[in-house]
């Protein structure tokens, strides 16, 4: 046990309480992971369609968010302390659900960057603070093995916006689609809320140990590759629908591609992080960055109802557990000081995925199409694995 948790006794209460912390963690991440960050891929084809939005202009905006994202992740990582503090959360979940609500209301490009920088802001602080809150409470109840479910938030929210995002273009194209994601968002926030507050049942033991603390230089490589996975994932994360649409005889299909993206991502989160219990964190990332590099490469020649869904589920059921994984052994190799961990190898994912869908984006436009942005992502997946691969860091298993 950490020299900074309490231990509370395990009641019935205590669980009950320990499952509804969990549930509000996971709509947290619905709103501010699954809608509010990735409701741009299912909706991005709805305005290129009615706006005639280059592929150029959508990396620009893509990489913005992104840019946001990394913004947030590095004012994490430099002071700590702000993530304790409910006007900052409540603040993030503000801006996160009004970015959303608000890009239907504009035609302006740059309104549009603003929003989804601003957003990518929340975005970073929202979920470093909702994995940090979840996972100290969990731990402090015992059930600190239920952490990896709390990303699975984040494959329901894509899954949820993949669902709604064709019966809103119905109603009111791709405006109704960023209102009613908004509006979505808004509800989902409040139960959320409800669920996730805490609840101190018992005065807490404090267990007095004192600890050293653990140099950044731990977790370096783990986070140059986790920067490489950032760059190379983040161009199926942003163009799959897009790329889908453009696939003759598979348009329909499109925006459901991204529910099975989600759908695959939900068990991922429990999958990946318990298959590096069983053989070892760096045999569990490496399988996850085959999978994954694989799903992107066959991505380039995906015609087919069979390989588009091979492509959508290898990438949904790989980046998540991605992402668990990465952040459980970076925890691992600074116990104590999971938020700056956290927050370090955020930072270096959110440059990878700031230059991801810009490169792609102008390439696809350059090269009038994403076979080379596709080829070269699988590349930058197959570095991060090469990363795992060479890191000493790892405890042999």
């Amino acid at each position: 046990m950490d020299s900074q948790q309490f231990k509370y006794p395990a009641t019935p209460r205590a669980e009950a309480d320990a499952l509804k912390v969990l549930i509000g963690g996971i709509l947290g991440m619905v709103v501010a992971m699954g809608i509010g960050r990735f409701i741009f891929t299912p909706i991005l084809p709805l305005m290129q369609r009615d706006l005639g939005m280059t592929n150029s202009v959508a990396g620009w905006l893509a990489g913005l968010n992104y840019l946001g994202y990394l913004a947030g992740a590095i004012v994490c990582s430099v002071t700590p302390g702000m993530l304790r503090s409910w006007l900052i959360t409540g603040g993030s979940l503000f801006v996160s659900i009004a970015t959303t609500l608000f890009m239907g209301a504009t035609l302006s490009v740059h309104w549009w960057g603003l929003m989804r920088f601003a957003g990518g802001f929340a975005s970073a602080v929202l979920f470093i603070v909702i994995t940090a809150e979840v996972g100290e409470t969990l731990s402090r109840r015992g059930y600190g093995h239920w952490l990896g479910a709390l990303y699975g938030g984040v494959g329901l929210g894509i899954a949820i916006s993949g669902l709604v995002v064709p019966p809103l273009d119905n109603i009111g194209g791709w405006i109704g689609a960023w209102y009613g994601a908004g509006l979505l968002a808004a509800i989902l926030a409040v139960v959320g809320l409800l669920l996730g507050r805490r609840r101190e049942l018992v005065k807490p033991i404090t267990i007095d140990e004192s600890r050293t603390p653990v140099s950044l230089s731990s977790v370096r490589l783990l986070a140059v590759g986790y920067f490489f996975e950032g760059l190379g994932y983040i161009v199926t994360a942003t163009f799959l629908v897009a790329i889908i649409s453009m696939t003759p005889g598979l348009e329909d299909f499109a925006p459901y591609s991204w529910v099975a993206v989600g759908l695959a991502a939900v068990p991922s989160t429990i999958f990946w992080p318990y298959l590096g219990r069983r053989i070892g964190n760096r045999k569990a990332l490496l399988g996850a960055y085959l999978l994954q590099a694989a799903g992107i490469l066959v991505s380039v020649w995906a015609e087919s109802m069979t390989t588009v869904l091979f492509v959508a589920v290898s990438f949904g059921g790989t980046f998540l557990g991605i992402v668990a994984l990465t952040l459980t052994e970076g925890n691992l190799r600074m116990p104590g000081d999971g938020r700056r961990a956290a927050a370090f190898l955020t930072a270096s994912f959110g440059v990878g995925q700031v230059l991801g869908p810009v490169l792609a984006g102008t390439l696809a436009d350059t090269q009038e199409g994403f076979a080379v942005p596709l080829v070269l992502a699988t590349v930058c997946v197959a570095i991060a694995g090469l990363c795992v691969l060479l890191d000493r860091q790892f405890q042999s298993q």
